[in-house]
């Protein structure tokens, strides 16, 4: 299976949807698809919604901890959301969450990063 990634930009926030495999094939395209959406439209913060992510890799650890660097050098935030039961534990067993919360979903992501209108 491949990767599908769908980017908008809400209130000066990228919010990235993944749906499919996030794994050593695809975790070069999705680096730099996420770069090229922050540096094109110069936004600080990051959402990164699961919900459709069937299957992560430490490649997709990677990812998201090379994102986290540069977001945390523009004093930025990042969060995901929306986690199936086996990535959030990847991500917890990771120790992710002692640097991004884990959201219900984006809504809740965007407030709870203290990023609304």
């Amino acid at each position: 299976m491949n990767l599908k990634m769908e980017i908008e930009y809400q209130r000066g926030v990228v919010i990235a949807r993944l749906t499919g495999e996030l794994d050593h094939h695809t975790a070069d395209k999705v680096r730099a698809q996420l770069d090229e959406a922050i540096m094109r439209e110069q936004c600080e913060h990051l959402v990164l919604n699961f919900k459709d992510l069937q299957f992560m890799d430490s490649s997709g650890l990677g990812v998201i901890l090379g994102r986290y660097k540069l977001l945390k050098q523009k004093n930025g935030k990042m969060a995901v959301c929306d986690a199936n039961p086996a990535v959030y534990r990847l991500l917890e067993m990771s120790g992710l969450f002692k640097i991004m919360t884990c959201y219900e979903n984006e809504e809740v992501a965007l407030s709870g990063m203290e990023v609304v209108s």
